[in-house]
């Protein structure tokens, strides 16, 4: 007997615990108290319903591929998969995009604290085995992680205004100085390193110590955010307060434009080997990481979840993603543009 209600599509087919998934379905009758959704077999919250579509948000301790099902009077519907996040590491306090450590594809992270903030512990490897390792360099607020291209670590630091060089995980050494609020920072490639101060300023640092301005956008009420295009273009996020804002693309003698906009809050970027770009973001109401065609044209929500900060692509194709304090990793199949 075919099932009276019928699960058309699941969008996005990618989520971490707490993200909004949209389901359209046929044959669905919306009566409160009526119906249901299951999210790998738990119950999720719906937000919103109607014969057509529900809303529902993906419950904690779902994990990996989870069928998604919706059940009322006539019967359960069919089965769609969807592919839920796996926590890869908690407690933290992430800002910005975690990074790759081309050396042996560890997953660099941050447990950066409040401005000012002193912790014992700032910054954490988590091994390809998933153990999480404290590293012993001590750097206050360490904000935006870099490796150059021949696979030096380089760590901002917000409350000092500095870019550190940490030297085998260990050493901290100040690299350069007088950077303001000291956030996303970014290679181009010839190995010349660029810092956003979140107040307005992106800095290029050519050698140990020789800092210029390189252009100039609007301040931030967070952390600036920096990704090389395969163009050679460098694309910037200075997330505001408004459910407009833009993702800058600035030329190598600093001209700045507006790439696309249409976002909230946008934080992280990263680069796939295609050419799109990704995005922590709210976009049309929807929060996750956002795609973005390379004319920047088209964008489309791909991962559902909310308070996302940054992302990268590790060695496996995965997507590691951070929220505030959280983070995951989703076996999506895509290759980024760094190499590591």
């Amino acid at each position: 007997m075919e099932n009276s209600v019928t699960i058309r599509s699941v969008t996005p087919s990618f989520a971490i615990a707490g993200g909004e998934i949209e389901v359209a379905t046929e044959g669905f009758s919306a009566i409160h108290g009526e119906f249901g959704c299951y999210i790998g077999a738990l119950p999720a919250r719906v937000v919103a319903a109607s014969s057509r579509r529900v809303l529902a948000i993906v419950p904690e301790g779902v994990a990996g591929e989870a069928g998604v099902e919706l059940e009322n009077r006539q019967g359960r519907s069919n089965t769609v998969t969807i592919n839920v996040g796996r926590t890869i590491a908690e407690e933290m306090h992430i800002v910005a995009n975690p990074a790759i450590d081309p050396r042996d594809g560890s997953v660099i992270i941050t447990r950066s604290g409040s401005r000012g903030q002193k912790l014992e512990h700032t910054l954490y490897r988590i091994e390809p085995d998933g153990y999480v390792d404290e590293l012993p360099a001590e750097i206050m607020n360490p904000t935006g992680i870099a490796f150059s291209p021949n696979g030096e670590m380089y760590v901002t630091n917000r409350a000092e205004g500095t870019v550190c060089r940490i030297d085998h995980g260990e050493g901290v050494a100040v690299y350069a100085s007088g950077l303001g609020i000291a956030t996303g920072i970014a290679f181009d490639a010839e190995g010349v390193m660029y810092v956003g101060d979140r107040s307005g300023t992106i800095y290029r640092i050519r050698e140990f110590g020789r800092v210029s301005e390189f252009a100039e956008v609007e301040p931030s009420v967070a952390a600036y955010h920096l990704a090389f295009g395969p163009d050679g273009r460098l694309f910037v996020t200075a997330p505001g307060l408004s459910s407009h804002d833009c993702i800058y693309a600035i030329d190598a003698d600093g001209k700045v434009e507006r790439f696309i906009r249409g976002f909230g809050r946008p934080q992280g970027l990263a680069f796939d080997i295609d050419g799109n770009l990704y995005a922590a973001a709210c976009y049309k109401g929807r929060h996750g990481i956002v795609k973005i065609d390379p004319a920047g044209i088209a964008a489309e929500t791909v991962v559902a979840g909310n308070a996302m900060v940054g992302l990268c692509f590790d060695r496996d194709g995965n997507m590691i993603v951070a929220t505030n304090d959280t983070l995951f990793s989703l076996e999506m199949g895509i290759n980024g543009a760094l190499k590591v």
